[in-house]
């Protein structure tokens, strides 16, 4: 049985080894954050399609500077943050606090609407994420970069692929290299755009002027199309298809440029491109996006003789852009990626590419929980209208009013209000005081001399009535069986410490 046993792993084991090859090849070739996973070969199934789509489903959609009501608890709304159509940074408030989250925000001249940032300013916690992936690298001299790149390659006869996604800077690019071609005198080579979200895509862009820059929209008012992809589309020069198999080969004329998904390499049209031109020298591919390293992108389609461009365009913040805004914005308190306050590990040396704030901001890692520095101390609380009609407030001062009130404390959706007590609990018997509200007369003054209060003079009037005298500082106190009255009319921190002390001194109910 045993060397039964021994033989029947002698003869798996090689199988054993052969699938343990194939799945570290095909773990080489995943994308980073995949390859970093635990076991992704062990994963299982834990969603379904119909899982997938019902939590979606309850997704809201946000429109352009729209204010959303949670619970009553908390607002929250969307402001432009000028990275794209759409992009946006949120704020998060309450009564009387503020959170701001900024996500991919550009301080740049582009086709979204400018950052807004008066509705960021004086937020007690500001959370800054998504500043520039490649700091060292200029976003116009990296667009100048990919149109010389993408001209030289046509003038020679080649294709130019561009792996991109299907809005963003995309957009940019349609109106930057044309123009360019056209100074080049390439105006016929046509652009393609294969995405399957394609039509809506160029659509949308043309539809949602609330989030372009005024330049743009003063053209949709005119009526003219805010962006030139449009123009292009109407001339034929600029044709956009779903996929390879949807009417592509019926126009298809090289030399050209395609702008196709994904910029990973791992899915969509630009794969099928890439097998088709990558055999030639006389062909490009430009990278523009920095999300993913294009080495690691290129890795499974070597060898290739295509030439191969890295342009990476990020207009997201840069590290001098992004202090500037935060002493603009002027938060109580910072937030960032700990990866932030600390130069770029490939840059050690270029200490600028760091978050400068004092005090020293609050900082996350990857799947960390923290929690904000930041409480409720205070609610809004409304008063009914009969409430307030029965109200008799008295001048205590010119401008000031005080009263007593007496209700019902509601609470509803995180809202609260202040109702009359019914008839049968108002006219009930009130209780009766048995003496004054503070232990003693003796205690409350020696808690005032541990507040610093010095020449106190007390008073006994008769009837249980106590006045407590603080000539030094302009303040009396006078204590009777039900209530206490305090003058005071010096400053802030002696009501303070009056306070205090009186609070220590009072009788337990």
């Amino acid at each position: 049985m045993l060397e039964g046993c021994y033989f029947a792993l002698y003869i798996i084991s090689p199988f054993i080894d052969q699938a343990l090859k194939l799945s570290d090849s095909i773990n080489s070739l995943l994308p980073p954050f995949l390859k970093e996973a635990v076991q992704p070969f062990a994963w299982r199934k834990c969603y379904t399609k119909h899982d997938i789509q019902s939590c979606v489903a309850r997704v809201q959609t946000v429109g352009f500077n729209e204010k959303r009501n949670l619970y009553g608890a908390l607002a929250i709304s969307s402001c432009s943050s000028g990275y794209a159509i759409g992009s946006c940074n949120w704020v998060i408030t309450s009564e009387y606090e503020k959170v701001c989250y900024v996500s991919g925000t550009s301080t740049l001249t582009t086709h979204p609407k400018p950052v807004d940032q008066a509705s960021l300013r004086n937020s007690d916690v500001l959370i800054l994420s998504c500043l520039t992936q490649t700091p060292s690298n200029n976003p116009d001299a990296m667009i100048g970069d990919f149109c010389v790149n993408a001209a030289v390659t046509l003038k020679n006869g080649g294709n130019v692929l561009v792996p991109c996604y299907p809005s963003g800077i995309t957009y940019d690019l349609f109106e930057c290299l044309s123009g360019h071609l056209d100074s080049c005198g390439l105006s016929q080579v046509p652009l393609y755009f294969v995405s399957p979200v394609s039509d809506s895509a160029l659509a949308y862009s043309n539809i949602f002027a609330e989030w372009l820059s005024a330049s743009k929209q003063s053209r949709v008012y005119l009526p003219e199309a805010p962006f030139p992809h449009a123009e292009l589309v109407a001339i034929g020069r600029l044709k956009n298809c779903k996929s390879i198999h949807d009417g592509l080969s019926e126009d298809f004329k090289p030399p050209c440029v395609v702008f196709s998904g994904h910029p990973s390499l791992r899915m969509g049209d630009a794969v099928h491109f890439l097998e088709m031109w990558g055999n030639s020298s006389s062909n490009t591919i430009i990278f523009t996006e920095p999300d993913f390293p294009f080495v690691e992108a290129l890795s499974p389609y070597q060898p290739l003789q295509i030439r191969v461009c890295y342009c990476p365009i990020d207009t997201c913040l840069r590290f001098s852009q992004a202090n500037k805004l935060i002493k603009d914005l002027k938060p109580t308190h910072l937030v960032v990626a700990d990866s932030y306050i600390q130069p770029p590990v490939s840059m050690p040396h270029k200490t600028e590419f760091v978050i400068n704030w004092e005090p020293s901001p609050l900082t996350y890692r990857r799947g960390e929980v923290i929690s904000l520095p930041i409480k409720r101390q205070f609610e809004t609380i409304e008063i009914t209208p009969e409430l307030a009609a029965s109200l008799d407030p008295q001048e205590v001062r010119s401008g000031y009013n005080i009263t007593m009130v007496t209700g019902t404390l509601c609470c509803h959706d995180n809202k609260y209000i202040l109702k009359k007590l019914p008839d049968e609990v108002s006219s009930g018997t009130k209780r009766k005081s048995d003496g004054t509200v503070l232990s003693s007369t003796c205690f409350f003054v020696e808690a005032l001399t541990k507040h610093g209060f010095v020449d106190i003079k007390v008073e006994d009037t008769g009837e249980g009535c106590t006045i407590v005298d603080l000539p030094n500082d302009d303040t009396l106190i006078q204590v009777e069986p039900d209530n206490t009255h305090i003058i005071c009319n010096g400053e802030e921190t002696v009501r303070i410490k009056i306070r205090d002390a009186l609070l220590k001194c009072l009788k337990k109910i």
